[in-house]
């Protein structure tokens, strides 16, 4: 029975085309700058992302800590959403290993921050206060593409009010296919990004931080600093330039399998699905807690798998397919056949 995997994004297999490219792969040692492949991923990414420089990192975690620790110093803060994968959802990294202290606010429902209450949370220059230093930002916010014209009066808020502009770009690739924009449309923004190539994107490993040329030389240092330095890179990096250039445009498939998928779940009655609110691969899912315990260890035995906290989430992407949404959507048809 096959397993569809809807937990996330993450658990891609690497594509024919990846598993070639890693194998033919030219190599050197990255930290010396003598891995060609590594070279040419980076300058890939820097360009689609119009920025002067990129820096291959063996996560996304790993890529948002080292900007924060470029951006800010120690006793410095970064302002980002409460529910942000860099406060959240990532060890408290910044505070552990950097010094800097998350200063969080609720998301607004579109998945933007509030600059008027962002305002709010900017300390005085006071020697009691921590120095705010960083905006975060995050591009897809659980699935939610930020509006247009959002970032740019970010840039104008953060220019004004002198501090620096990140976006955790994990999924900004949906939100670029989701806008019909290349990628630098939505990161010419920002002071800093970074890009996901293991997400929806199907790479096996590894994220871009992309930047200026001296921020990019400063997150270099702290990446060898935190154990971040590879060697023989080019393997993974080639799945990357595999990712970037040959993936892109198919993540609209999977926007389009999940607006299936939460058409044909509204019906439920005892789900609360909105499917106007499905903007890229994630379909959230408001269920009774003990009946999503139950509902998730039902397509278990199905060979369904599910996330959910708060609620579930079911996410789409290139492991799965159309027909897959009707198995899904049958499965828990039969699961409330049985449980009403």
């Amino acid at each position: 029975m096959k397993t569809i995997d809807m937990r996330s994004d993450t658990v891609t297999r690497p594509t024919a085309a990846m598993r070639a490219a890693m194998a033919a792969a030219e190599v050197g040692d990255d930290v010396y700058g003598e891995d060609m492949t590594v070279n040419c991923l980076e300058e890939l990414g820097a360009g689609l992302t119009g920025k002067d420089a990129a820096l291959f990192c063996p996560t996304g975690t790993m890529a948002n800590l080292l900007a924060i620790m470029t951006h800010c110093d120690r006793g410095d803060e970064y302002l980002c959403g409460q529910e942000a994968h860099c406060y959240r959802f990532e060890g408290g990294g910044a505070a552990v290993l950097g010094s800097v202290q998350p200063q969080p606010l609720e998301f607004e429902p579109d998945g933007t921050l509030d600059l008027d209450k962002v305002a709010l949370f900017i300390k005085p220059d006071d020697p009691h206060c921590a120095r705010t230093r960083l905006l975060c930002l995050e591009n897809t916010q659980a699935g939610k593409v930020l509006p247009h014209g959002y970032l740019e009066q970010a840039r104008s808020f953060c220019r004004e009010r002198g501090l620096f502009l990140h976006l955790d770009g994990a999924r900004v690739a949906n939100a670029a296919v989701k806008l019909g924009v290349p990628l630098s449309a939505i990161t010419r923004h920002v002071d800093s990004v970074s890009v996901c190539l293991s997400k929806g994107l199907g790479a096996p490993a590894g994220t871009l931080l992309c930047g200026g040329r001296g921020f990019i030389t400063a997150a270099r240092r702290w990446r060898k600093i935190l154990g971040g330095g590879m060697r023989q890179a080019g393997v993974l990096a080639a799945a990357g330039i595999v990712a970037l250039t040959e993936q892109l445009d198919r993540l609209a498939v999977d926007h389009e399998n999940a607006r299936l998928l939460a058409e044909g779940l509204k019906g439920i009655d005892a789900l609360a699905v909105d499917p106007p609110a499905v903007q890229t691969n994630m379909v959230f899912v408001g269920l009774e807690p003990n009946r999503a315990l139950k509902l998730m260890a039902f397509l278990k035995e199905r060979g369904i798998l599910v996330a959910g906290r708060e609620r579930l989430r079911l996410v789409t992407h290139m492991d799965v397919t159309c027909e897959d949404m009707g198995i899904v959507v049958r499965a828990v048809k039969d699961f409330f056949r049985g449980n009403m």
